[in-house]
């Protein structure tokens, strides 16, 4: 895992941690912890998954009966718990946003799977998406604006080189092979995650093809989206920023621009 000197460099959005929060063992970084766009039109969110097994308990109650049987089916229980878990803090989230109770807030998927909020809730505007990582989940929140979020533990792949060649653009591919080998791990997973969240935004799962647009990658250049097919940067419509709330862990957020 790479240390914590490349990560201070990188980040974009302007944290802030909540009081109270958990410490998690592998980072310095206290969470829940939280970002927002300048004009407050977008915010980020994470939280620790692993907690005590009476706040399992309290997270269960505010799930639905669907949401409980998805749980069960779960093999293992680490799986359980994040899944009940991370489903009731979006459900918290979203029922402060809404001026709701968290188990009264009603979900609807698309087709290709984004969670969205249903009727009567979709009037109000409010999109949301979510990622997992291990025991860390992230929240991205927007009004009116299409949003897609994911996070990732920076680590080394043996056969992360495999990946991005088949996987990356031509030119990400290019952008990845040019960094210095202390620089890869945080390069490959910097395009992973800003590729994930703006497939995410889109909706339309891995039906998208991941060569149809360039993100940047290298760890000292500004978070963007390069490309989207034909469409240069400045006029594709979308906007990408990179996170990295803790020692280890980077995110990246994609939210449409105001049309």
């Amino acid at each position: 895992m790479l240390g914590t000197t490349s990560y201070a460099r990188q980040s974009e959005l302007p944290g802030r941690h909540s009081p109270g929060g958990v410490r998690p063992a592998h980072a310095k970084t206290d969470f829940p912890w939280a970002a927002g766009s300048a004009d407050g039109s977008m915010e980020v969110m994470m939280t620790r998954l692993d907690v005590p097994p009476a706040e399992v308990r309290a997270a269960a109650a505010l799930l639905t009966d669907a949401e409980r049987q998805k749980a069960a089916r779960k093999i293992f229980e680490h799986d359980r718990r994040r899944f009940i878990v991370a489903r009731a803090r979006l459900r918290q989230v979203l029922g402060k946003r809404l001026g709701v109770r968290p188990e009264a807030v009603e979900l609807e998927y698309g087709e290709h799977g984004k969670p969205a909020l249903a009727q009567p809730f979709a009037a109000s505007g409010l999109r949301f998406n979510v990622s997992h990582c291990d025991d860390v989940a992230a929240y991205a929140i927007s009004r009116g604006r299409e949003i897609g979020v994911d996070v990732e533990t920076v680590r080394e792949m043996p056969d992360a080189d495999e990946i991005a060649a088949r996987f990356f653009s031509r030119d990400e591919n290019e952008q990845y092979q040019a960094l210095a080998p202390g620089d890869r791990p945080l390069g490959f997973f910097n395009c992973w995650t800003r590729k994930e969240a703006f497939i995410k935004a889109l909706g339309d799962g891995l039906s998208y093809p991941l060569n149809r647009f360039d993100v940047s990658l290298a760890p000292d250049a500004p978070a963007r989206i390069l490309r989207v097919e034909t469409t240069a940067a400045d006029d594709c419509g979308w906007t990408l920023h990179s996170f990295l709330p803790a020692p280890g862990v980077v995110g990246a957020v994609v939210v449409r621009e105001d049309l």
